[in-house]
């Protein structure tokens, strides 16, 4: 049942449940092993082997994230220990003075912390979730800040860990550079653009609709943590440390810059290359974990011999960060295990949606739009916006190659596409990891931005449609930004504002 429509099942089958039960453990597991089932032909022994053999596979080439995640809920874990998130707290609530200005402050922050993806989910809900929640912000609204704050970012920063990823999936031998074709794709990966601007402007009017307007009115009524996470610190005031507002933002900005070097460093900046290639050739999950040992070994230094926090306390944060992150490493390693189910070792999805593209290439016009969809859905069903451009961005290549402009359109339809499905998708990596960092319910984070991805996404569509059909880009662009314009209008007109400063 390999590389047939068989192998769309299980990421259907996966999702259909998670948004039904509200479970998505559970969901994944079926999932995995319904995959297992197809792949085996029914086989229950074998698809149990299947599936624990996919599972070793997948969590061992991830391991360095499961530890970087490890690594950084300790740290998140000290830092509240010591006292200092009280005190950043108590600070940016005199500070900043309402909802609005909380939330655009959310997303400056994730628009500066734009090298990776997962570094930038869980950062950001760290340091401004003690903030929002002093006003109420619905977790589920924070979570949609820090997912529109991540992919979409790290796909138009030319110095990302994405950046590298959209190179590598250039096929082999083809002459073209890929971070040159990246760097002329950023214009026009309309779902990023329209992504951020959306986003401010929901924040700005306070105009929520569909779910997460159900969801704010909740917690503007009766603000509740999710019970997942109420007990994840288990820390009580007078337990905490006499921490300052520097013993957060010192381990924070040694964080980042321990992994930008981390990065550097992994990419071979030592051996003569430059920034741009050293960034490009890195390894980012090993830079990641360099990063956040470091400043987890800082964290230490500078808070025991100040006494900041005793031994004890600090030690106490293993226990206690390993924990906040149990839900996030489960989720990420069904996830992976789904993904790998799905790959061209097994079911190869990718192998058959490529090969429904590939038959229709004749259609030169009509392709950017196509590339848009066909990578929404594929992401969105396998979760990984990676293995998509994997999977689409060598047809590109193949189909219109030898036309330079419809190549940058179709390319960065296909990245726009990715990020779209990605964004969507409930067994996506950073949809997991924003959860985690808002520490939401996953399934309510899905289900409440499910309708803003999807009002972006019918944009894009009409910009791809119009940049296909003129063989322009900048065409497309202006078609996408003039229909979001629309969009927006009609929200401002038929939605009311639910911002309660």
């Amino acid at each position: 049942m390999a590389e047939s429509v068989w192998s769309v099942l299980p990421p259907l089958i996966t999702i259909a449940l998670a948004l039904w039960t509200k479970e998505v453990y559970m969901s994944l597991i079926i999932g995995i092993f319904s995959g297992a089932m197809f792949f085996t032909g029914g086989n229950i022994i074998e698809s149990i082997l299947t599936m624990f053999a996919v599972m070793a596979d997948k969590v061992g080439s991830n391991v360095n994230i499961l530890v970087f995640l490890v690594i950084l809920g300790i740290l998140v874990a000290a830092i509240t220990r010591s006292g200092a998130t009280r005190a950043y707290g108590e600070w940016a609530a005199r500070s900043i003075r309402g909802k609005r200005s909380a939330s655009l402050v959310t997303a400056l922050l994730g628009l500066v912390i734009f090298i990776d993806d997962y570094f930038n989910c869980l950062t950001v809900g760290t340091v401004m979730r003690p903030v929002t929640d002093k006003f109420k912000i619905a977790r589920t609204k924070l979570a949609y800040i820090i997912d529109a704050t991540a992919a979409p970012i790290c796909i138009i920063a030319p110095v990302s860990s994405w950046a590298a990823a959209v190179g590598s999936s250039l096929p082999e031998g083809s002459d073209i550079d890929g971070f040159s074709l990246f760097l002329q794709t950023i214009p026009f990966n309309l779902y990023a653009w329209l992504t951020l601007l959306f986003m401010v402007f929901i924040i700005w009017t306070g105009r929520d609709y569909g779910t997460m307007a159900k969801s704010v009115r909740e917690s503007n009524e009766n603000f509740v943590i999710p019970k997942e996470y109420q007990d994840t610190t288990g820390i009580k005031h007078e337990e905490e440390g006499n921490g300052k507002i520097i013993d957060l933002l010192l381990p924070l900005i040694v964080l980042i810059a321990a992994c930008v070097y981390g990065m550097l460093y992994t990419g071979g900046i030592h051996e003569g290359k430059s920034i741009a290639d050293a960034f490009a050739d890195c390894d980012s999950s090993k830079s990641l974990v360099l990063g956040s040992f470091i400043a987890f070994v800082f964290t230490g230094l500078l808070y025991l011999p100040r006494r900041v926090i005793t031994f004890n306390a600090f030690c106490d944060s293993f226990g206690w960060g390993f924990k906040a992150m149990t839900p996030a490493i489960f989720i990420l390693c069904l996830a992976w295990t789904l993904s790998g189910i799905c790959s061209d070792k097994y079911l190869n999805l990718g192998g058959f949606v490529g090969g429904i593209v590939s038959a229709h290439a004749s259609l030169i016009m009509f392709l950017p739009p196509i590339f848009f969809l066909v990578a929404m859905g594929l992401a969105f069903a396998t979760g990984t916006s990676w293995g998509t451009f994997g999977i689409l961005i060598p047809i590109a290549v193949a189909v219109v190659g030898a036309d330079p402009n419809m190549l940058v359109v179709c390319v960065a339809a296909i990245l726009s596409g990715a990020v779209g499905g990605d964004h969507a998708s409930p067994i996506s990596d950073t949809t997991i990891l924003a959860s985690a960092g808002a520490q939401c319910h996953h399934i309510d984070h899905v289900d409440t931005q499910l309708a803003y991805v999807l009002t972006v996404a019918a944009c894009c569509l009409v910009g791809y449609a119009v940049g296909g059909i003129t063989a322009n880009g900048w065409i497309g662009l202006g078609a996408s930004l003039a229909c979001l314009a629309i969009v927006m209008a009609v929200i401002v007109a038929k939605v009311p504002s639910l911002e309660k400063e």
